[in-house]
């Protein structure tokens, strides 16, 4: 049996192979109410005597099926697998929101009244689950009147309303550092007119011949001088962006602010009509056709496929369409609160950090500032050998996730303090 992943189906050709859940796993899927009303689902996975619960949740991404789940009931562990608001379409993603999701099924994990009657919750952050956990128990930490109280945009998150139980442990498998440090690292910063996805600086271009790129299967070679340049200049595309979304804000606000006092009905149309950001070409990090630049075992290439030069000027890639408020809470590398490094110093319970060894989405220098900056005294910090989503590195090789599995299963047993799992 295999599955693949989101980003596998959206290009990069990695099947990862699955095992099948054992015969005794009872599954049930539960619909919550979220602190702001909102509705989202859940999915509980249990085996007879777990104790202890994993949780597996992404921002953007549907993990019902994720390769994880057979083998964490196979290792003895409950396995809850939940959605945000903005499953498959995260056009109007606001962390903050999504954080309330998180905070949605905490609670209901915890309630023993509904039947979970859990010792333990570990939140494991997969990928873009890495900082959305971060985020989540950096806040849930705090004393509710000290948390963030408005998004990036402004609107009140309201965190010090929300009940927002902290898990007991996190596990972090090839987390990347945030959405928006993410798009951060691979936007083309050569796009010389938002509206056109054809302009172009060619001082800027990565895929320039003159510039160092060679067509693969050849790999790149770039100068630390252009290296300097094209990253000062991703940081000034995403500011750029960043200036369009708050304008779009501010004229929004101006519009609800007339609307009220003239209770004008084409005030209030203006105030709501929706904007929406369309940011070009988002494949291009250097590192992804240049292994050379902070080395692993990753393969050329990008999380999305073989062919960054190609897929950059095509429909995939990371933050594509957004509203102003989604742009600035996910995909603003300097906007964005969802940020590992920044969330990461309020982690401080048990922590295990799985690095993958040929992660092509977060490179040694990222993990290093992401592990250094947990607040954890008992942190783990581990390599696998596998890529981004969980894959074997060469054909024939145990998976990363299986690996992986071995690790928390290894992990959670020798900390009493945790429950350690039921055999299956």
């Amino acid at each position: 049996m295999t599955t693949t992943t989101g980003a596998d189906r959206l290009g990069a050709g990695r099947r990862v192979a699955v095992g099948e859940r054992p015969a005794a796993t009872v599954t049930t899927v539960h619909e919550l109410t979220t602190a702001d009303g909102a509705t989202v689902r859940g999915v509980l996975h249990r085996i007879p005597g777990a104790r202890t619960v994993v949780c597996l949740m992404h921002p953007r991404q549907d993990f019902t099926h994720h390769a994880l789940v057979p083998g964490l009931l196979h290792a003895g562990l409950a396995v809850w697998t939940q959605h945000t608001r903005s499953v498959n379409n995260d056009l109007s993603l606001v962390h903050e929101q999504a954080l309330l999701d998180v905070a949605a099924g905490q609670e209901f994990l915890r309630d023993n009244n509904v039947g979970t009657d859990f010792d333990t919750i570990v939140l494991l952050g997969h990928s873009g689950g890495g900082p959305l956990f971060a985020y989540y128990q950096e806040q849930a930490a705090k004393a509710p009147t000290t948390r963030l109280d408005t998004t990036p945009a402004g609107r009140p998150t309201g965190f010090a309303d929300a009940l927002m139980p902290p898990a007991d442990a996190l596990v972090f498998l090839a987390p990347h550092p945030g959405q928006g440090q993410l798009l951060l690292g691979c936007i083309d910063p050569s796009v010389a007119d938002e509206t056109d996805p054809l302009s172009v600086n060619p001082d800027l271009d990565l895929f320039r011949t003159a510039n160092g790129f060679a067509d693969p299967p050849t790999t790149s070679r770039y100068d630390q001088e252009f290296l300097t340049r094209y990253r000062a200049a991703q940081r000034e595309r995403i500011a750029r962006i960043d200036a369009i979304a708050r304008e779009h804000l501010a004229r929004a606000a101006k519009a609800r602010a007339t609307f009220k006092r003239s209770g004008d009905p084409a005030h209030r149309r203006a105030a709501i009509a929706p904007r929406i950001l369309t940011v070009y070409r988002t494949d291009a990090d250097p590192r992804t056709v240049d292994p050379s630049l902070d080395p692993n075992e990753r393969p050329y290439g990008s999380v999305f496929g073989r062919r960054p030069d190609l897929i950059n000027s095509g429909l995939v890639g990371f933050g594509r369409l957004s509203t102003p408020e989604a742009w600035l809470s996910t995909w603003s590398g300097l906007s964005s609160q969802a940020d590992f490094a920044r969330a990461a110093p309020g982690v401080t319970v048990p922590t295990l950090f799985l690095e993958l060894t040929g992660d092509q989405a977060t490179f040694p220098t990222v993990t290093r500032r992401m592990t250094e900056a947990l607040g954890a005294t008992d942190l783990t910090h581990l390599q696998v050998r596998g890529t981004h989503f969980g894959g074997p590195i060469a054909d024939g090789e145990t998976t990363g996730n299986a690996l992986a599995v071995d690790r928390i299963r290894d992990w959670l047993g020798s900390r009493a303090e945790l429950a350690p799992p039921a055999v299956a």
